[in-house]
């Protein structure tokens, strides 16, 4: 009994199949799935190249891409779900840049698999394809450069950089750019490429902490133990210099119109290492006026000698 309502099932089932393979219906949805939206030849004699692309290719390509997202989003999640967030946000920006790749070597196994010339379409659009390269030149220089920064772990959010005489505070690293924001409240979109072409300064990866100097010259004949001394106290009452370690004076040099030195010390954010050391400046000023060292400005001397019949002549010294 059963195998004969088995029997009659399959014996409907072909019955219906066939009505629907003869139906107009599924003539048209065949004939429309059969559509060509690509067809042209290119090439003459034996390197005729014909290329062509069909509707049910299309909706192939469109399932795949679909599956092919699900499954990436999958992984993404099994990966990234027991990583600290800072490192989810690295895998995540290096995640967004393979899976343009993958999908693209998926779309050419596609299109092979279904009988696409992929070769026949490189060779067609090469010149294109040429132009396009040559266009995105610096586009793919920035993603690699950007790829490069996440791996190595160069930069990081915080950190105060210098590059091309600009100093920013890093804020956020993509995969093309980083931004910073400078002192002025400016921001600054860097080019991740600039990172390989250039030498970059980062102020902070070594700590918070940073040294920091200022220099000046007094007269010759001036006390330096008192210079020293001055220089000191200007550096170390100020509230953003630590104690530790403790402001040095460092005697540069004998220059041609002062004897030059510098004042080291320690600041704990070196961002806005400019405000204390012109407070430290404007200190060293008033220290200097009420205990009388001078600060020199180059001076010269010029003495000309004339002579009757021969052409004047004059020297020129420098105090």
């Amino acid at each position: 009994m059963q195998k004969e309502i088995t029997n009659k099932i399959e014996e409907s089932a072909e019955v219906i199949g066939d009505a629907i393979t003869k139906s107009s219906v599924w003539e048209k949805i065949v004939e429309f799935l059969e559509f060509k939206i690509i067809d042209f030849t290119y090439g003459t004699g034996d390197e005729v190249h014909n290329v062509f692309f069909r509707v049910k290719y299309l909706l192939l390509i469109a399932v795949v891409f679909i599956v092919t997202t699900y499954l990436l989003r999958w992984i993404k999640r099994l990966v990234t779900r027991k990583m600290p967030p800072e490192d989810k946000a690295k895998f995540n920006t290096v995640f967004s840049f393979s899976r343009w790749i993958i999908y693209i070597i998926v779309m050419l196994i596609v299109f092979d698999s279904v009988g696409v010339n992929v070769t026949a379409i490189f060779a067609a659009s090469a010149a294109l394809l040429i132009g396009i390269g040559l266009a995105l030149q610096t586009l793919f220089q920035d993603i690699i450069s950007g790829v490069f920064i996440l791996v190595d772990q160069s930069v990081h959010v915080g950190d105060i950089i210098e590059l091309e005489g600009k100093v920013g505070r890093v804020e956020e690293i993509k995969l093309r750019t980083t931004r910073a924001v400078t002192i002025d409240n400016k921001v600054l979109i860097i080019p991740n490429h600039l990172y390989l072409t250039n030498s970059l300064y980062n102020w902070t990866q070594n700590g918070v902490t940073t040294r920091e100097s200022v220099s000046v010259g007094v007269a010759y004949g001036s006390d330096v133990q008192l210079v020293k001394k001055l220089l000191i106290q200007a550096a170390s009452t100020h509230p953003d210099v630590l104690s530790e370690p403790e402001p040095t004076v460092v005697f540069m040099d004998f220059g041609d119109s002062s004897l030059n030195f510098k004042i080291v010390f320690t600041i704990n954010d070196s961002f806005k290492a400019q405000f204390p050391k012109s407070d430290i400046r404007f200190e060293i000023d008033r220290l200097f006026r009420e205990n009388n060292v001078t600060i020199p400005f180059p001076q010269r001397d010029i003495h000309i000698i004339s002579k009757t019949g021969i052409k004047a002549d004059s020297g020129i010294n420098e105090r």
